[in-house]
């Protein structure tokens, strides 16, 4: 990784709030992602698995960590597993961690070597009575490749049958979802990263440039300034492909009088931001652009506004779509007439705005947290999303700021980059 050494005491408060959800005589192991082929001898690049990075630090590959918090050693009751660094292999791929170095990453100071890990394992799994063990429990997961989660874990009951296993991804649900201050330290520098590159495109957008050039310019904001790379494919969509709300093709012409939409977010110390603008390809919205735009930041203040602990995602969303169906009115994209006969399955405002407005945001970009109908914690970061897509005028204006819950209010981690059709024009005026 790229990032500036991280405060260990992160990942060890981590894994303090973990063990203390864990039950007595309970042994948790975390195993790492796969490493996993493209074709020929080539791999994609590695990518940690984020419960175990989360606990850890760590990103490495062949890693494993083990929380016991009863074992009758004191030793061994937070240990980190590592592959034992190879020569050879460090000649080809690079350096791989000693001890000392992942117990300043992690602040672990038990480290064992994954080759010698069976016969430790053997004598802490007989003092358990319960075994966590992880998987990915997302609800919109459709991968059915068998990752090494789902292998460990039949390898293990195949071991240890009559031990009692547990979830450990129902303790991550309820934990990850909650962030502490010190992992805001960290979204900030993400937060702050993509705010440098926003202002830096807003001085090189004009008619006639390409999308991939802007998704360059990100790129280079990101990379200089320590970021890992991007959060997620970045979206560059000018004109009516900002109706595509997953739309990575990045290679069209940005013309004079369209209106520009911007998703992206920079990766930094494993955390993500998640940031949306739409911007004037020539500087100045026209009239109706700036009415739309000004529609959908008044609905992103709305849901500011009502986005506190303690909501369920499924009333939150519902009292959007109402102040939504109103802002449509007044736009002219739906009648009333139409909402009074509006399906209750399918209100009439979807056409225009037809995906949600907020999700979880952390180690992972859809991060973990409650379900739909469950309160939403505090503490927990979501993004603030709202759009609106209208086919027959070929414009598409989303505006998203990612907010942390606290106790005492919201605070808006984007809170200094621009927002304003104002602000916006003002900038993009000044290069």
């Amino acid at each position: 990784m790229k990032n500036l050494p991280l405060d260990p005491q992160l990942f060890i408060k981590n894994r303090q709030r973990f063990v203390a959800k864990m039950k007595p005589q309970s042994i948790a192991i975390i195993n790492s992602n796969d490493e996993l082929p493209t074709n020929g001898d080539a791999l994609y690049k590695f990518k940690q698995n984020s419960d175990l990075y989360w606990l850890t630090g760590i990103d490495q590959e062949d890693t494993m960590v083990v929380l016991f918090p009863d074992n009758p050693d004191p030793k061994y009751r937070e240990v980190l597993v590592l592959v034992r660094p190879n020569e050879l292999k460090e000649k080809w791929d690079g350096h791989r961690l000693r001890k000392d170095e992942a117990f300043a990453v992690s602040g672990m100071s038990t480290v064992v070597w994954l080759d010698s890990l069976d016969a430790l394992l053997q004598q802490w799994v007989n003092d358990a009575a319960n075994i966590y063990l992880n998987t990915n429990e997302n609800n919109r997961k459709s991968n059915l490749v068998p990752v090494r989660d789902y292998r460990y874990a039949q390898e293990m009951k195949e071991r240890y049958p009559l031990h009692h296993y547990l979830r450990a991804a129902v303790l991550f649900k309820e934990l990850r979802a909650v962030k502490t201050p010190e992992e805001i330290k960290v979204m900030q520098e993400a937060m702050d990263i993509t705010e440098k590159a926003f202002r830096r495109i807003l001085k090189f957008i004009k008619p006639g440039v390409w999308e991939h050039e802007i998704h360059a310019e990100i790129l280079h904001e990101f990379l200089r300034n320590r970021s890992a790379g991007e959060a997620y494919g970045s979206i560059i969509a000018s004109g009516d492909r900002a109706r595509t709300l997953h739309y990575i093709s990045n290679n069209q012409e940005c013309k004079d009088g369209e209106v520009i939409l911007m998703d992206f977010g920079a990766e930094y110390g494993g955390y993500n931001a998640d940031l949306t603008r739409s911007v004037p390809v020539n500087g100045k919205f026209s009239p109706r652009q700036r009415q739309v735009y000004d529609a959908c930041l008044h609905l992103h203040n709305y849901a500011k506004s009502i986005l506190r602990p303690g909501i369920t995602i499924a009333k939150y969303h519902e009292m959007v779509g109402l102040e939504a169906t109103k802002e449509f009115i007044k736009l002219g994209l739906i009648t009333e007439e139409q909402v009074k006969n509006q399906d209750p399955e399918t209100p009439a405002y979807r056409k225009y705005l037809y995906h949600g407005i907020s999700h979880h945001l952390g180690v992972d970009v859809h991060d973990l947290g409650p379900s739909f109908h469950q309160p939403i914690p505090v503490g927990a970061v979501m993004t603030i999303e709202p759009g609106i897509y209208i086919e027959e005028e070929q414009l598409g204006i989303r505006i998203e700021n990612n907010i942390w819950l606290t106790e005492s209010g919201n605070v808006d981690l984007m809170k200094n980059i621009p927002i304003t059709a104002d602000e916006i024009e003002a900038l993009m005026a000044a290069k």
